[in-house]
């Protein structure tokens, strides 16, 4: 074993101990973990037979996810994809418009673009919160575009300029005071995708609650869970109106009849799953106090290393430590420790591959040079961040 080698196992096992006494269990990168409600409640949702999208829990946990956030509106939906789907949609994107957003995300940011046939506009990120760069995002739209009739328009393809979407890398917000200026000024509706932020604060305004509108995801691998499901957030009411009226299949509300007045979606959050949610979300205060102390363990451990970065949230943010992440120095040393930590039952991962490079998005508009991007996403490494009741 070389010198390297020997170091990055030292840093390995010391991982390890963060998170268990046990030298040979498998460490996963974020597990679910269920010890409330959920049984208690997953039984009472199959025994009432409302296990679809209609049920009390599904109205229970619209309440308190709009408690916990602080938004006005809450719109429980079946997937984060879906929500986003949704999001842009009520935010005014039309087919052969263009959605701003960063290429250093995951793939559902720009499939949900896609799903409104709008094409994305891929921009840098900034280093320090790993998001959309308000400097790149400004000459972009100096350079660019031009105003014509209040909408803001790009000047070499004449497409307007339908949104843009931000998302909040690993759980550390965006800089959403730079961002919404910016928007505000040219006049394009500010989406935020916070599929990874669920607990994570800007200033004191929680992440989704910022922008026109928000959505949230809990997958399985989230910091809390309903299986599937996702959240659209807003503070206005006929935003919020139409989004759960677009979100079940275009229903006009009646006793029996069926009548439809426009193209739906079969997007509503299952009962079955709100009811998983409504337990998970009891836990989250516990889940965040747990993940953020794993966060200084971590930076604890990784002051100890030059070659190493342990990534920290930016002033004025609370950040929940969905991923806790550090940056090597250098592509081959990310690659080497990777190696390491998996052949020795700690999962670790890479950022996502850049969505520009992928065959779906390689003929897009790369709005700005990519720099950071390509240096975040070539040296980047997601540590195991499962919330673990020894920290609370």
């Amino acid at each position: 074993m070389t010198e390297e080698t020997d170091n990055y196992l030292d840093i390995v096992n010391k991982i390890r101990k963060i998170h268990t006494n046990d030298p040979n269990v498998f460490i996963p990168l974020h597990a679910p973990i269920f010890c409330g409600n959920e049984k208690k409640y997953l039984n009472e949702c199959i025994d009432s037979t409302f296990v679809s999208s209609v049920g009390p829990f599904v109205d229970r946990i619209e309440k308190e996810m709009a408690e916990f956030t602080g938004s006005k509106y809450a719109i429980a939906c079946v997937n984060g994809t879906a929500a986003l789907h949704i999001a842009l949609l009520l935010a005014g994107v039309q087919e052969n418009e263009l959605v701003i957003t960063q290429s250093l995300s995951f793939v559902a940011t720009t499939n949900a673009i896609k799903y409104c046939n709008a094409n994305p506009v891929f921009l840098d990120v900034d280093l320090t919160t790993m998001s959309l760069s308000p400097k790149c995002l400004e000459d972009f739209l100096t350079n660019e575009t031009i105003q014509i009739d209040g909408k803001c328009i790009h000047k070499s393809t004449n497409k307007r300029i339908g949104a843009v979407v931000p998302m909040h890398t690993f759980g550390i917000c965006a800089d959403l005071s730079a961002l919404s200026t910016i928007c505000k000024n040219h006049n394009i509706p500010l989406v935020e995708d916070a599929a990874e932020s669920l607990g994570s604060f800007y200033g004191d305004k929680h992440s989704g609650t910022i922008g026109l509108l928000g959505t949230l995801s809990f997958n399985g691998n989230k910091t809390i869970t309903s299986g599937g499901g996702g959240f659209i957030l807003t503070q206005d009411a006929e935003l919020a109106k139409r989004a759960k009226y677009l979100t079940t299949q275009a229903k006009e509300p009646h006793a029996w009849k069926f009548y439809h007045t426009e193209i739906g979606y079969n997007y509503r959050m299952p009962n079955i799953n709100a009811a998983l949610l409504t337990a998970q979300l009891e836990q989250l205060p516990k889940f965040l106090k747990s993940k953020r102390a794993i966060a200084n363990e971590y930076k604890i451990l990784f002051d100890s290393y030059s070659d190493v970065t342990f990534v920290l949230e930016p002033e004025n943010q609370t950040s929940n430590y969905w991923l806790c992440s550090i940056l090597m120095n250098s592509q081959e040393n990310r690659d080497a420790f990777l190696e390491i930590s998996n052949k020795h039952n700690t999962m670790c991962r890479p950022a996502w591959e850049l969505l520009h490079t992928l065959p779906p998005f390689s003929n897009e508009i790369l709005g700005s040079t990519l720099e950071n991007s390509y240096y975040i996403q070539s040296r980047l490494v997601n540590l195991p961040s499962s919330p673990n009741p020894r920290y609370w």
